[in-house]
């Protein structure tokens, strides 16, 4: 498999009050095309300034970030903001969609903000009802952002992400602000995105997501302390397995 994403040294320093805060610490590591990669440690470990710093939405301190094969830290910024819009995708907690519009129209935004897809705008709208039929939230098209449930509204960010047909996923705690039942519905999506040759790189404090990722970074004190390799899940009563296993090695990494 080639590398899509590959860290060295990287660095991360925030100055609060005159005061260095060092949230990450020369941190290496690559990502494969196709894998699915979970990352996890501590509150305040530096787990979601890993994932903004290396998907460019922050700036590193020091150290290199490259993204098949060229290096985002040299790219200037409206360069780079591209670069992220036609390459990347994005799913956070916190369900950021503009609340002026529907959630087929949050979906498609991407799309129409892109400067390379060269796409209509009718079938920009034909491939975000594809992505909403795939997901199985068609119905919600025309509806406001709060007329639809958490579950909903997660599975159209995820709509939103793949809109530009990106290279991989960023996730931040795409789960966290979900029920169980959400929850196991949103990762089975991303799963099949995966499966699709999507990468995926998330960070979670749950388990039971991780184990259902190729791999898991675990990281304390902004350093990867160890990973943990899992390989593909391949059927669903494999899953209580990985997840004993995991949580073995969480408990031995100091979890």
């Amino acid at each position: 498999m080639e590398k899509i994403l590959e860290v060295k040294d990287l660095c991360k320093t925030y100055v609060v009050n005159k005061r260095q805060n060092n949230v990450l610490k020369n941190v290496n590591f690559e990502v494969n095309e196709g894998e699915m990669v979970a990352v996890m440690g501590p509150s305040g470990s530096g787990k979601s300034t890993l994932l903004y710093t290396v998907s460019g939405m922050d700036v590193a301190t020091a150290g290199e970030v490259s993204f098949e094969g060229k290096n985002i830290a040299d790219m200037k910024e409206n360069e780079l903001a591209e670069f992220r819009l036609d390459k990347m995708g994005f799913i956070f907690q916190q369900m950021y969609m503009l609340k002026n519009l529907t959630v087929l129209d949050n979906i498609i935004l991407p799309a129409v903000e892109s400067k390379t897809n060269t796409l209509s705008k009718k079938e920009k709208l034909e491939r975000g009802q594809e992505l909403m039929r795939k997901l199985n939230i068609i119905d919600t098209a025309d509806n406001d952002i709060n007329e639809v449930s958490g579950g909903q509204l997660q599975r159209a960010c995820i709509c939103r992400s793949m809109i530009n047909n990106p290279k991989m996923i960023f996730a931040d705690e795409p789960t966290g602000a979900l029920n169980r039942t959400s929850s196991d519905e949103v990762m089975e999506e991303l799963n099949k995105l995966n499966d699709e040759g999507t990468t995926i790189m998330l960070v979670t404090h749950d388990a039971r997501v991780a184990a259902k990722c190729s791999r898991v970074l675990f990281i304390v004190d902004g350093n990867i302390k160890g990973e943990f390799s899992l390989g593909k899940l391949e059927a669903k009563q494999d899953l209580r397995d990985r997840e004993r296993s995991l949580n073995n090695w969480l408990m031995e990494m100091g979890w």
